[in-house]
């Protein structure tokens, strides 16, 4: 890379920090995100349910012939699944427990579909039973737990598109290639299972619009060639997840991405049914962490700040996931980083007695002391979910802030919840978006 690429990715990367940190402030200077801090402590997870409504209305937007269904994975909070089942959201679920909680909302089993490519029997009986009728296999093992099911089950075949480029390159897991996928048509064809089309994910948080293109077109392509060898007709494609966010440096909007899909997907509108599964960027930029620094130590590397939670709790997206969230100091907040004369290189440690439970080296903050808040915004995505109990920590509670009015208004009744676990907030002045 030059020096003058090398400089605007250093400023772009500067924009992204500034607007996080407005994000921050605007939050944590509301009354009711105050009040939900002086009842329940830290560490505590700030849920905005409106920005989960915002995003999934941009992604319709974007893409207005695809159905989408939300990978309940990367956050199963009701709040976040009411406002999605309001919104008329389908549903992604990998396992019972998901299946139920959605259920539980009142979503119609033919909005839902189970993608989890290996499954135990039990797994698929529950869903069959509560009217689910997409499934995903990509091998022969799997393809059998489905005969004697009928044609009212429709079964997609997962294809393996590797992205390197990905921070989480799932086909390295889970997936086949064409020729393999020809042999599952054939077993499906011997048994009496009905291939419904093709799914595939081209990788967790893929900054790379082209790739989603590519996949779409060697998919489509690939169910041209089979659909002429092989006594079948193709009726669904899933386009899969994978929308990047921008967590410390600038990545492709949901718009840029649609930009490439649309003239792909759109002429195949009429003869597939073409769905989708985020997850991601539907949540991640909905959740703030707020954590505190319990004690301060000098070593040989430098200031150590040991905050209340860590790697083992909401911050599990740095060893999951390979994250670098951004760490402000509340007293940076509103006044702005450039306001804090004192800054220092530090290190910032999780609560347990595990040393392998730090979350960030070389962090630039201002002087803290403990009870200090450290925030972290942009958490909503594969952190709760994925918080172990470790050392006998619970996992940090969530408080929802905002109704998420059906309306789509920013506008809300500030009330707060009678067991105080769910903070209703007026409107929010909210900074532009990364994405």
């Amino acid at each position: 890379m030059n020096a003058a690429a090398t400089r605007r990715e250093r400023r772009a990367a500067r924009t992204v920090r500034e607007v996080r940190l407005t994000e921050a402030s605007t939050l944590l200077a509301g009354a009711d995100a105050r009040a939900a801090l002086a009842l329940h402590g830290t560490p505590l997870m700030l849920l905005e349910p409106d920005r989960v409504r915002t995003q999934y209305r941009r992604l319709r937007d974007a893409l207005p012939f695809v159905r989408f269904h939300y990978a309940v994975k990367a956050l199963d909070h009701d709040a976040v699944l009411s406002v999605l089942a309001d919104e008329g959201c389908g549903f992604d679920v990998a396992g019972t427990e998901e299946l139920t909680a959605v259920r539980e909302h009142g979503v119609s089993p033919e909005r839902i579909i189970h993608t989890h490519p290996v499954k135990k029997p039990s797994e698929i009986a529950d869903a069959v039973r509560a009217g689910v009728r997409t499934f995903v296999v990509d091998n022969p093992a799997e393809l059998a737990k489905f005969a004697g099911l009928g044609p009212r089950i429709g079964v997609l075949v997962r294809l393996a598109y590797r992205s390197p480029h990905a921070k989480s390159d799932l086909s390295s897991k889970f997936g086949v290639g064409p020729f393999e996928a020809a042999h599952l048509i054939e077993q499906a064809l011997a048994q009496g299972t009905r291939i419904a089309g093709f799914s595939f994910h081209v990788g967790s948080q893929l900054d790379d619009p082209q790739r989603f293109g590519d996949a779409v077109a060697e998919t489509l392509a690939l169910m041209d060639r089979l659909q002429a060898v092989y006594p079948v007709r193709f009726d669904t494609l899933d386009i899969g997840g994978g929308f990047p966010v921008a967590y410390e440096k600038p990545v492709a909007s949901i718009e840029a991405v649609a930009a490439v899909l649309r003239p792909l997907l759109e002429p195949r509108r009429r003869e597939l049914d073409i769905i989708a599964e985020p997850g991601r960027v539907l949540v991640a930029e909905a959740m703030t962490a707020v954590t505190s620094v319990v004690g301060v130590a000098e070593r040989a590397d430098g200031r150590w700040y040991y905050l209340d939670d860590g790697v083992y709790g909401a911050y599990s997206n740095v060893i999951a996931e390979d994250a670098h969230p951004l760490l402000f100091a509340e007293k940076e907040l509103g006044a702005g980083e450039e306001a804090v004369e004192v800054h220092r290189w530090a290190t910032l440690a999780g609560p347990t007695c595990d040393s392998a439970d730090v979350i960030a080296r070389e962090v630039l903050l201002p002087d803290l002391g403990p009870g200090d808040f450290v925030v972290s915004p942009a958490m909503g995505a594969y952190t709760v979910v994925t918080a172990s109990r470790f050392n006998g920590r619970p996992a940090p509670r969530v408080v929802v802030i905002g109704s998420a009015p059906e309306s789509g208004s920013m506008d809300a009744v500030a009330a707060p919840h009678a067991e105080g676990l769910r903070v209703r907030t007026g409107a929010q002045t909210v900074a532009p978006a990364l994405t």
